[in-house]
């Protein structure tokens, strides 16, 4: 089944096309890569399906068009995405930081909680943290961690929710080689588990060896669709890379 479906997906900021009648799903149990050049529309993308930039087109999860919720709605229905900064809060713990994610309470139970300092429930993000393998530092602070840790940890975040399909922006961005591959193992172990996952990232050597099919932007239009192989052998999507010339030299 398809847990992600854009339609046409389109994005103009005044006379500018960052999107243009975008096509993409996310089958369960998938990873799916996004990728294309500096500018091609790729964050844009992930800002439309998950509300927070005015589109047109139809965005469906599971069926269910979402099209005219607002982002927490679409959150709610179990779509996740995380962002290119890993924001946490410094003074709580990874466990807590977590847990603040779960919390969707009515102002009155917010009070309670104040008042006579209730712990939420970590069960959902003791879970989540397992998930990305780390499970034994819930009790350690943001600043204890490395960065490919903490990028991990916003991953978990994303998961508390049990979402249907996760939107990750550029995880490995400011990672070295091993701790890009160390994330993509995390990822794949996390697809296979069950959640469909979007990948948007620069680090060619992440994408193509763990996602199941990718899809290529360039100036905010489709260029290419398929499996990392066929990619990869794509004229146009060496061209939208290296230029012609380059791609005269590589294929």
């Amino acid at each position: 089944m398809t847990a992600l479906t854009a339609q046409g997906v389109s994005v103009s900021f005044g006379g500018v096309h960052a999107l243009v009648d975008v096509d993409l799903e996310v089958p369960d149990g998938t990873l799916v890569g996004l990728i294309g050049p500096n500018g091609a529309g790729k964050t844009t993308f992930i800002d439309a399906i998950s509300g927070f930039v005015r589109s047109r087109g139809r965005v469906e999860l599971a069926g269910r068009d979402l099209s005219r919720l607002a982002p927490h709605q679409r959150a709610r229905s179990g779509l996740a995405r995380t962002w290119q900064a890993s924001e946490l809060f410094d003074d709580l713990t990874v466990g807590e930081n977590l847990a603040v994610a779960t919390e969707h309470q009515s102002v009155w139970a917010a009070a309670r909680e104040v008042l006579w300092k209730a712990p939420p429930n970590g069960a959902a993000a003791r879970d989540a943290l397992a998930l990305v393998g780390l499970e034994a530092s819930a009790g350690k602070l943001p600043a204890q961690l490395s960065q490919g840790e903490r990028k991990l940890v916003g991953v978990a975040r994303a998961l508390t929710a049990q979402p249907r399909v996760v939107c990750l922006d550029e995880p490995a961005a400011g990672l070295d080689a091993a701790e890009s591959e160390q994330l993509g193992r995390r990822l794949r172990q996390v697809v296979d588990g069950g959640t469909a996952m979007l990948l948007v990232d620069h680090d060619m050597s992440l994408v193509l060896s763990v996602c199941d099919r990718i899809v290529v932007l360039e100036f905010g239009k489709v260029i290419a669709s398929g499996s990392p192989d066929e990619v990869r052998r794509n004229r146009r999507v060496v061209e939208a890379y290296l230029g012609s010339a380059g791609a005269e030299r590589v294929l």
